[in-house]
């Protein structure tokens, strides 16, 4: 797992980790600048040489591979003498960050490594420690000493260190700390109370259950003030000291956007693990939708990013988390499975052949709900809920919050 901590470096501490990202950064671009070299000397027009510049370089020249660029950094040390003063280790992934990205780039087929600017390479790896490098309440890092941290939650009895990430955002430094127990944890199993969750605009999340949470809009209620800061940058002289100023405070503005959207999306996610022991969601490519005409407020909401909370705060409480088809869920009744058509200002579920009426929202959450059940369900128990002892012998009011009998295949929460 990883807990984040809050940094709190002092002026000759905060200067060493920048000078240490520039030189990272002139690794990685230096690394980046031989692979292309290697590329463009093995390419030409197909009818004619380039007539503007050559790559020569010997034909049985080696790709330069990662272990290449790692055993070449010794060497390149005694030529350049500030690369000695970043610790190997630290150095050494900045060359293997850039071998992933090379390597993600040959198995997509798009997303050619860039060169980083001024200011883009943001954090350090630590990637191993021989003693834990937390000692009271300092961070004890090679090189550079102990540095002062906010531990607001301990680590866990057990737990060891494996690695530790410094990240610098809007100026304000963390430690991203990676801490491993050997230990198997098996995937939830489903069992219990079951609920569908439905994502939307006009309500953020809708339950099976009838819960309706509202949008906070987060970005829309800070968007005047970050206008107003913005304006201000952009009156600035650019590289001035006043220009840095306001740059930062910009910045600050889209991380308390940020941190105050992923707290309440962690907040929803555990009282969704309090209400349930089965959470159901639909499969949605929200990119798309976010390339809309409502592709600010998609963004402002988002889902992937709820979503993905959602799913590894199950994992971490022993829920039980999936992903349904999202084909026509607020076009179904769930009662009894027909189709019906609704346009996005009706708000209102009726059913004509059943009769059933509720919250539009509510009635996509418990088809989705349904379809999940179905999912899970053994073959020849199809939309059956297990465990639920109702009918057996000498068993009087049972406390399960499911029922044991089905609808026409569409299990759903019994009525009070």
């Amino acid at each position: 797992m990883n807990y984040r901590y809050r940094l709190y470096p002092d002026a000759t501490q905060a200067l060493m980790l920048l000078e240490w990202m520039e030189t990272c950064r002139s690794a990685y671009n230096y690394g980046l600048r031989e692979i292309k070299d290697w590329c463009n000397s093995r390419k030409c027009l197909v009818d004619r040489c380039s007539i503007e510049q050559e790559y020569i370089l010997a034909a049985d020249w080696k790709f330069p591979g990662e272990v290449q660029q790692l055993n070449a950094l010794p060497r390149a040390k005694k030529e350049f003498p500030r690369l000695g003063e970043v610790p190997s280790q630290v150095l050494q992934q900045a060359i293997k960050q850039l071998h992933k990205a090379w390597e993600g780039f040959q198995a997509r087929g798009f997303g050619f490594p860039r060169f980083k600017k001024f200011g883009q390479f943001k954090s350090l790896l630590f990637p191993q420690f021989k003693d834990n490098p937390i000692v009271g309440n300092c961070l004890k890092l090679p090189k550079i000493g102990e540095i002062a941290v906010n531990l607001h939650r301990p680590i866990p009895d057990e737990f060891v260190v494996k690695q530790v990430r410094i990240i610098r955002k809007a100026d304000l430094w963390y430690a991203s700390i990676n801490i491993q127990l050997d230990v198997n944890v098996p995937d939830p199993m489903p069992h219990g109370h079951a609920i569908g969750v439905d994502l939307g605009l006009e309500k953020f999340l809708a339950t099976s259950d009838g819960v309706l949470v509202k949008p906070p809009k987060f970005f829309k209620q800070m968007q005047s003030k970050l206008k107003l800061l913005q304006r201000r940058l952009s009156r600035k002289q650019k590289r001035s000291k006043n220009y840095e100023k306001q740059r930062l405070k910009v910045a600050r503005m889209h991380h308390t956007i940020d941190n105050t959207r992923k707290d309440f999306h962690f907040k929803q996610a555990h009282t969704l693990c309090d209400t349930a022991d089965m959470v159901f969601m639909e499969d949605l490519d929200y990119r798309v939708s976010a390339k809309g005409m409502l592709g600010k407020h998609m963004l402002d909401a988002a889902f992937g990013q709820f979503r993905n909370l959602t799913k590894y705060v199950c994992w971490k409480r022993g829920k039980y988390f999936a992903e349904v088809d999202a084909n026509g869920t607020s076009q179904t009744c769930p009662e009894c499975g027909a189709r019906v058509r609704k346009d996005l200002s009706v708000r209102i579920h009726r059913c004509p052949e059943c009769g059933y009426t509720t919250d539009r929202d509510v009635a996509a959450g418990q088809v989705i709900r349904n379809r999940g059940i179905v999912l899970i369900s053994t073959p020849g128990l199809g939309g059956m809920e297990t465990a639920c002892a109702d009918e057996l012998p000498g068993v009087g009011v049972t406390q399960s919050r499911q029922v044991s009998k089905s609808r026409k295949g569409i299990t759903r929460k019994a009525k009070k």
